[in-house]
């Protein structure tokens, strides 16, 4: 029997009634002759209300007691999808990440997993289990409990499917599939049959939400092709894989991203950077985008990072000890980033030149603009996201 690995979302485990119909579908699977590799996310908004209360003890807790607190909202969501499955007559075991054999980094709060050791998994899926796996988290080579990030139990599945050989990796969610946009804020959205695992992960970093970056990474390295369906069922899906038909020199989507933060030192000598970067490194602070620019004839320097807000749990004294090492340290909050992504998409200036009309159409001062040979992204006052968006989408999606 060929291993299918399923991953789904807060939204599709929000409540015991939504646990159940999860059952159902992976009880459907099973009947199928296919052995079931199941990860979870936290039921609904459990991972903000725990961080919630981390923050109304301290301002700033400690990143490895976060993990500790974070990690137990997968746990609860596990055991009671275990709990439903037996009450079908269908065996089922669940797991931790560390369990599981999930090793990371010693990152806290942003792990990287480095290995899959999966021999529990494998053991109790030749006794015929369903394996419920809790996403999200893991174990570093300390022995310590450590999580992925947002979005990181579709990481887990990902590596999962990959160090169990599995037949496909689905990941499920409220919708039924990526959307050329997120059509809550950009109604003329549609959904995209196929992406490629580049187009994919750079609209995953712009801040699309339906799977998290590093999954892509690892899917793309193994070459394990991604489908995103609707809990609720449907035809509609979409498939991310290599070398999928291309729009070259358009945008297939758009993604934006609030919650940045903008900081800017007046240094501009290169070994200046180099001990920013340490400092940084040192309070496990992690840069969207770097710029660097050294002094020279009519140029003053300068280096200036766009960061987080959700890596940054002391941005306070982050930034005090930045201005004691440099005298000076400009800051600016409440900014955020839209992005377009495509194929060659800045293969020539014609789709940067839309973007920024786009900007001057809804009167968005531009703070920075960045691009690739994927992506253009542009940086403004939080208060344009959603406007900003709906222009993009019409002069780089729907023309195109």
């Amino acid at each position: 029997m060929g291993i299918v690995v399923q991953k789904y979302g807060g939204s599709s485990v929000a409540d015991v009634e939504k646990i159940r119909r999860v059952a159902d579908r992976i009880a459907a699977t099973r009947a199928r002759g296919q052995q079931v590799v199941v990860v979870v996310s936290a039921m609904g908004d459990t991972t903000d209300e725990l961080l919630g209360l981390a923050r109304r003890v301290s301002e700033s807790p400690a990143r490895r007691e976060l993990d500790m607190l974070l990690s137990v909202g997968e746990r609860i969501t596990m055991a009671l999808l275990s709990m439903a499955l037996n009450a079908r007559d269908i065996p089922a075991v669940s797991f931790t990440g560390s369990q599981t054999g999930i090793m990371t980094t010693d990152s806290h709060n942003n792990a990287r997993i480095v290995e899959v050791r999966p021999f529990r998994v494998q053991d109790e899926l030749a006794r015929g289990r369903v394996v419920i796996v809790a996403g999200y988290q893991g174990v570093s080579y300390k022995r310590e409990v450590t999580t992925l990030g947002r979005g990181g139990s579709d990481t887990t599945a990902v590596a999962l499917a990959a160090a169990l050989d599995a037949e496909a990796c689905e990941i499920y969610s409220d919708v039924d599939g990526v959307y050329s946009a997120d059509p809550r804020v950009v109604p003329e959205a549609r959904r995209l049959a196929a992406l490629s695992y580049e187009e994919m992960q750079e609209l995953a970093e712009a801040g699309a939400r339906v799977l998290h970056a590093q999954a892509v990474e690892f899917a793309k390295e193994k070459g394990i092709a991604l489908y995103c369906r609707a809990t609720a069922g449907g035809e509609g899906e979409t498939v991310i894989r290599r070398s999928p038909p291309t729009r070259a020199g358009g945008a297939i989507g758009v993604a934006s991203e609030k919650g940045l933060v903008q900081l800017a030192t007046r240094s501009g000598e290169l070994e200046a950077l180099r001990d920013l970067l340490a400092y940084l490194e040192e309070r496990q602070v992690s840069g969207k985008e770097i710029q660097f620019r050294a002094p020279g004839e009519g140029f003053g320097g300068q280096a200036s990072l766009v960061l987080s807000r959700e890596n940054l749990h002391d941005l306070a004294s982050i930034v005090s000890g930045l201005e004691g090492r440099y005298g000076g340290v400009a800051l600016r909050e409440g900014v955020g980033a839209v992005s377009a992504i495509g194929s060659g998409i800045n293969a020539s200036f014609a789709n940067l030149r839309k973007a920024l009309d786009a900007a001057a159409a809804v009167e968005a001062a531009v703070l920075a603009i960045s691009t690739s040979s994927f992506r253009i992204s542009v940086l403004v006052e939080e208060r344009h996201l959603p406007e900003l968006a709906r222009g993009f989408h019409a002069a780089l999606v729907e023309d195109h």
